[in-house]
């Protein structure tokens, strides 16, 4: 069984997601900000990670440049309320940032529990 890391500071989205994938037969482990998920890397081992870009204290780029100094391989799914670029050419293209700082894919919430399935699959799949 695969295990899976949120770190989201919006317990609701922490909630939703643990739901819809130990339902689907994953286990999951939460953490509310990057130093706690970062702290849970350093426990045990992860089969792949979501991690929020925008967190109070450790942002979500922070905390992937962190994920990915402790764990190379680890895939990184980033997730974020703020649209990925494209729409409006002054927000900055969060969808490259994240790539950039080591993410192999993005969520953007609220996420359709397919995509969120479909993103986890393919992370897996990646690290497979």
């Amino acid at each position: 069984m695969a295990c899976i890391l949120i770190i989201d500071d919006d317990e609701m989205v922490r909630r939703t997601a643990k739901i819809l994938l130990d339902a689907s037969g994953f286990e999951t482990v939460t953490a509310a900000d990057g130093q706690s998920g970062i702290n849970a890397i350093k426990e045990r081992p992860f089969d792949a990670v979501i991690v929020d870009l925008f967190m109070p204290g450790m942002d979500g780029l922070e905390t992937t440049k962190a994920i990915r100094k402790l764990s190379p391989q680890m895939p990184i799914i980033a997730a974020s309320g703020f649209m990925f670029g494209g729409s409006c050419p002054e927000m900055p293209n969060f969808r490259e940032i994240a790539e950039e700082a080591g993410a192999i894919s993005t969520l953007y919430k609220p996420f359709k529990p397919k995509d969120l399935l479909q993103a986890i699959q393919r992370a897996i799949g990646v690290a497979a």
